[in-house]
Order: C-alpha cells, then sequence, then structure tokens
C-alpha cells in the first residue's frame, strides 16, 4: 500500500523512473504476500479464523482490499486499465465478503465483553478499503466502454458508505479512548490511519469529481468536491496532533525505535496524504493545496526509505541469526 502510493505520486510529479522501480516493488511485494496468505490458509486456518475473530486483528484483512486497488490504480496510470478493472474486481469481491465477516466475527459474535475496548486504528482501515474500490470505480469509469453511469452510481455510493464507516469507527474509537485505561504504549502506529483513511477519502473525491459527466456526477459533483476540501482540512488538521502523540509514545513509554510492521501504516498515510492533496489541488483549481501535497510527498517517500531500510536489515538479522542457529 505504502510503496503503491508513493508510485502512484511521483507518476503525478513526472517521476516515471522512480515510480515504475517502486512500482515493481510493490507489485513483488504483492504477488509474496497474496502466496503467503494462501500457504497460512492452507496451512494454519485455526490461527487465521483467530484473527478474523480478534477485534484487534480482524480489520487488518481489509489491506488486501486497499493493496490490490492501489497497485490496480497505478498500473492504470500506464494506460492498462484492463488490468485495473480485473483487480477492482477481486478486491471488490472481498471487500463485500470482509465488509461483513470481520465486523460479525470480530464484534457481534465475539462473547467477551466490552468490544469497544479493543478497538484501535486498525479500525479506519474498513473505510480505507471503501474508498479504495471508490477509487478503483473512478478510476476505470472514464475508460469503460459499457456502463459509465452505472459505474459512476457505484463510485459515489462507495464514497459515501466511506464517510458513513468513517464517523462510526471514529465514534467507537473515541469512546475506547474516554472510557478505558489508555498509554502511551497504547498509541500504536495504525492510529496513523485515522488521518490515512481522511486522505483517501479525499482522493476518492477528487477522482469521482474528475469522471466523465453522467448523472449522479451532475446531482453530487459541487458537493462531492466541496466536501473533500473539507476532509483535506480535517486530515491536515492531524498531523502535528500523531507527530506529537508518537514522540509521546517513544518518550513516555519507553517504546525502543527499532522496526516492527506497524510501521508501514505510518508511511501508508503520508503517502496518501501527498496524492490526495495533489489530486484535489488539480480537481478543484486549489494550487496551494497542490504544492503542499507535492512537498509532502518527498516527505512521504523519505519516510517509506527509512521504512524499507529498517525493514531489510531486520530480515537481514533474522535470517542471519536463523543460520547461525542451524
Amino acid at each position: 500500500m505504502a510503496t503503491g502510493i508513493d508510485s502512484v505520486g511521483l507518476k503525478l510529479r513526472g517521476f516515471s523512473v522512480l515510480s515504475g522501480v517502486l512500482l515493481t516493488i510493490a507489485v513483488c511485494a504483492f504477488v509474496v504476500l497474496v502466496l503467503l496468505t494462501v500457504c497460512r490458509l492452507l496451512a494454519c486456518r485455526s490461527e487465521m479464523s483467530r484473527d478474523l475473530r480478534d477485534p484487534r486483528r480482524g480489520f487488518e484483512f481489509f489491506t488486501f482490499v486497499a493493496g490490490t486497488n492501489v497497485v490496480g490504480v497505478r498500473v492504470g496510470m500506464d494506460g492498462h486499465y484492463r488490468v485495473t478493472a480485473v483487480l477492482l474486481v477481486l478486491a471488490g469481491v472481498a471487500w463485500l465478503l470482509l465488509g461483513y465477516v470481520v465486523p460479525f466475527l470480530a464484534v457481534l459474535e465475539r462473547q467477551e465483553r466490552p468490544t469497544i475496548a479493543a478497538a484501535n486504528g486498525t479500525w479506519f482501515l474498513w473505510v480505507v478499503a471503501t474508498q479504495s474500490v471508490a477509487i478503483a470505480l473512478a478510476t476505470v469509469e472514464p475508460h469503460a466502454a459499457h456502463g459509465r453511469p452505472e459505474i459512476a452510481l457505484l463510485a459515489v455510493m462507495a464514497w459515501f458508505l466511506g464517510i458513513f464507516l468513517y464517523a462510526l469507527v471514529a465514534v467507537v474509537v473515541a469512546v475506547r479512548l474516554g472510557l478505558f485505561t489508555f498509554g502511551p504504549t497504547d498509541l500504536t502506529p495504525p492510529y496513523w490511519i485515522s488521518m490515512g483513511a481522511l486522505a483517501i477519502t479525499v482522493l476518492a473525491g477528487a477522482r469521482i469529481v474528475e469522471m466523465t459527466d453522467t448523472p449522479i456526477l451532475q446531482m453530487t459533483g459541487p458537493l462531492v468536491a466541496g466536501s473533500s476540501a473539507g476532509f483535506w482540512a480535517l486530515a491536515t488538521w492531524l498531523i502535528p496532533g500523531l507527530v506529537v502523540a508518537e514522540v509521546w509514545r517513544h518518550r513516555r513509554g519507553g517504546t525502543a525505535m527499532t522496526y516492527q510492521v506497524a510501521l508501514w501504516s505510518i508511511a501508508f498515510p503520508l503517502g496518501m496524504y501527498a496524492v490526495a492533496a495533489m489530486d484535489l489541488g488539480d480537481a478543484d483549481r486549489l494550487p496551494t493545496v497542490e504544492l503542499v501535497g507535492a512537498v509532502e510527498l518527498w516527505l512521504a517517500v523519505a519516510g517509506w526509505a527509512l521504512v524499507f531500510a529498517a525493514m531489510t536489515a531486520h530480515l537481514w538479522r533474522t535470517a542471519s541469526t536463523a543460520a547461525i542457529g542451524r
């Protein structure tokens, strides 16, 4: 997700070679992760089922939907819209299934109460996945040979649904923060997804505004454009608070600055914010917003590089230790 969205941003700025390198990494990572997930499903079904039923981890399965659509949208920028459409169908089916299965198993069926005590930043991945579907639909709509009005309608429906889900998740997480014990160690990197979910909502809105003229766009276009600017403002407002919270987590919580998979939960929102600002600035003719996105893109790429380097070093140390152990 993080690699793919940074590739999208670099492509928008005209850095095609660097964007292509990140696209290659994203596609390779996507294939490897899908294969590993299939292997885990076949070999460790009980563990996978336990994760689905765990409200602390169940919503992480939505990363498959978002990652698939991010790769699809980036490939579409190179003119391969059929590939984008195929990946959209795959992601759409997964989103539809997970959208009912995860909330039911992780929340409604769970016997331990209150379930709200387990709510965390990963719940915003439900929003991210939903808006990724809206973006993919809006991306393929102008290039569809048939059914453009229907595709546009689905895109707008997904966009509004994502907004409703954000409001729902935000309320649940806010109640969890207010009613239950919460310290620096609980403020994990996935809380950055709250900002990323807003940013992808902005990007989806900008892509919807750029669709071809259809009845649903004539009716909702001004609302989508104006609301997207508001969501961008809210996402911008969240960033300083998240930075302060991250410093607080390390200084007060004593959290070591070491690699963890959750760090990608910071890299992805940063990249998504940059792309969303650039697209919004172009769609709504807001050059200042577009400039903010262009500058922030390099911060996102730098963050991605740091996390990628840390991950590579971690994997090397792990492999070396295992080899010595044998």
